[in-house]
């Protein structure tokens, strides 16, 4: 026997020499054996015994999630009941004696001509093949080849119609076949047939693109003249246990597999040969693992590395900046994200989600990366004023700041000579001296109009887009938003964005500068909303929603005006999300949460929930 352990259990081929070595290896025998010398050289050595032993020890340790036809497919034939089972299913006492079984027949002795039979077939396999319908009739043959072994399989009624029968008798015959065809592969002069599927299922491994079913070998594109289809379509059918799934043949469920890939990347990304690596112990050849793990869903190939891919574009940034190792500018990221998600949008969440952290004007990083966070201009000289010890040399500012920044020397020296800063003495500055106010305004944020809270805590203002802020006007902000962003009377407040920074002054009342550029970056009409906020870091924070459709349901125009999009179960749910967002606690009424609508001047909304639209 010239067969080696590796011959018949196709995992020792894909699973690292490193995790087989400390379970199989024996001073009595060569490194590697198991692929190398021949399997009854092993057994003579080691006994048939201990080399069970070492197989079901290695089941135990590598492959407790395959079924045992995938670790020692000649079982599919000796105990087909228990091969569908796995190492964790049955135990390795179970897994040892069915092992020891196949061994023992295996290496059974046999006469000279069984022997010859068992290695060497009588004819060609498709020859061989075609002989199990040489003598079918019409019916029967147009049943094996439309129903038992099409691509696309006949429907009984579809057969029953053509031949003006049944439904159950075309389901008889089909039946019969199939069982005239199991009979006919248990017999010896089947033997050739059984250890091609047994070599096959080691060739394929537990992913395989379908195509690779027909490249196996070459005859498999012959075609069978008793049903002129090519004699891959049969053994396909004799690879009980894969399933074939978006175009590729899965052993175990393809669901499973998929899942068992995933999380092998859910610590982070990995590098493509050690993705690679770890996929093929899971049973995927290497020549094939990279284009499995670009089909799995939720994983991605990106720049040398496997990473998580989920949904949200939070945690695509997230990946992306870890496979990078280094801060990245938002537009960077969108370009490796390389998907359809807006630039605006994007900084945004980068702006709002703790994972990320602002270390340059235009860059971010991770949080976990540590490092010190970039505030702004006005910001990042106030805390350089708080480190010398409340007032310091405008030029060591500027130094400071454009060595470690992307920041002009002119834009540094014209915040340090503006609004919130004076001077002590020729060439110094400290924080300009205020007076504490205690100033309230009359009406909280949460009872203010147009004003929305989000899940994270912060509030949002909404501004309805005319005419007016595309031409580039200022408008008006409420007091109790104005107050929540920390103004007072007499206040200013500039809110740095990509486009150009926007100052809000409080005068006679609060006011904003024109927003004309942030809308310009949405592409903006009339009719069209932008909800808006400020960072603690002093960062302008948008939004865009375009107007809503004119056909959709009232309640989902009310959603639409707090910023809500996605669609609701019941009129409760979208009441409920109503509450939240302007400040009532969980479970208020609808009348207490119309009565609040009503009292913040929220007409709009109003109007769609009570009907008067």
């Amino acid at each position: 026997m010239n067969l080696s352990l590796s011959d018949i259990v196709p995992p020792l081929r894909w699973t690292s020499p490193a995790q087989i070595a400390p379970i199989a290896d024996d001073p009595r025998l060569p490194q590697a054996w198991w692929q190398a010398l021949p399997l009854d050289r092993a057994c003579a050595v080691l006994g048939t015994q201990q080399v069970a032993a070492r197989l079901a020890d290695l089941s135990v340790a590598c492959w407790g999630h395959l079924v045992l036809g995938d670790v020692l497919p000649l079982l599919r034939f000796t105990d087909p009941a228990d091969a569908g089972s796995t190492t964790e299913q049955v135990g390795r006492d179970v897994v040892l004696k069915l092992f020891t079984g196949v061994l023992e027949r295996l290496l059974e002795p046999v006469d000279g001509k069984a022997a010859s039979r068992a290695i060497q077939p009588d004819r060609p396999l498709p020859e061989l093949i075609d002989s199990f319908f040489s003598g079918l009739d019409e019916r029967q043959r147009t049943i094996a080849r439309d129903r038992l072994y099409a691509t696309q399989r006949a429907t009984l009624d579809e057969l029953a119609q053509r031949f003006s029968v049944t439904r159950e008798r075309i389901r008889q015959i089909e039946r019969d076949l199939r069982d005239d065809i199991d009979r006919r592969l248990a017999e010896p002069d089947a033997a050739p047939l059984a250890a091609h599927v047994t070599w096959l299922r080691g060739r394929l491994g537990s992913a395989v693109p379908a195509e690779d079913l027909v490249a196996a070998a070459p005859w498999h594109n012959v075609d069978l003249p008793s049903l002129g289809i090519p004699a891959w379509r049969f053994v396909r059918t004799l690879l009980t246990g894969y399933d074939q799934v978006d175009g590729w043949l899965v052993a175990g469920g393809a669901d499973e597999l998929r899942e068992k890939t995933r999380q092998l990347f859910t610590d982070g990304p990995r590098p493509l040969a050690e993705a690679v690596s770890l996929v093929a112990q899971l049973g995927v050849r290497e020549d094939v693992a990279e284009r499995w793990l670009m089909s799995v869903p939720h994983l991605r190939v990106l720049d040398g590395h496997v990473v998580a891919w989920p949904r949200s574009v939070n945690d695509k940034a997230e990946a992306v900046l870890a496979i990078a190792g280094t801060p990245l500018t938002p537009e960077e990221i969108q370009e490796r994200i390389g998907e359809d998600y807006s630039l605006v949008g994007i900084r945004n969440q980068l702006t709002a989600d703790d994972r990320f952290l602002r270390v340059d004007r235009n860059k971010y990083g991770l949080a976990r990366w540590g490092g010190e966070q970039y505030l702004g201009i006005r910001e990042m000289i106030v805390r350089e004023i708080e480190r010398a010890g409340g007032e310091a040399p405008v030029n060591t500012i500027v130094a400071n700041l454009t060595s470690r920044y992307d920041v002009s020397e002119s834009s540094v020296r014209a915040y340090a000579g503006g609004p919130g800063f004076e001077r002590t003495q020729r060439g110094w500055i400290r924080v300009a001296g205020q007076e504490p106010t205690d100033y309230q305004p009359r009406r909280d944020v949460s009872e203010t109009r147009r004003c929305f809270r989000s899940r994270d805590g912060r509030w949002w203002h909404r501004v309805d887009v005319n005419a007016e802020h595309l031409r580039g006007s200022g408008s008006p902000l409420p007091t109790g938003f104005a107050a929540y962003l920390g103004m007072a009377p007499g206040g200013q407040l500039t809110a740095s964005a990509p486009s150009g920074d926007v100052v809000i002054s409080w005068h006679n009342q609060p006011t904003m500068g024109s927003i004309r550029a942030v809308l310009a970056e949405y592409g903006a009409q009339e009719g069209d909303h932008i909800f808006l906020t400020v960072s603690d870091g002093g960062e302008l924070l948008t939004r865009f929603l375009q107007a809503a459709p004119p056909n959709l349901p009232p309640l989902n125009r009310a959603l639409h005006l707090i910023g809500y999009t996605a669609p609701v179960a019941s009129e409760a749910e979208g009441l409920r999300l109503i509450g939240a967002r302007i400040g009532l606690p969980e479970g208020a009424s609808k009348e207490e949460i119309l009565a609040r609508l009503r009292d913040r001047g929220d007409r709009e909304i109003l109007a769609f929930l009570e009907g008067d639209v």
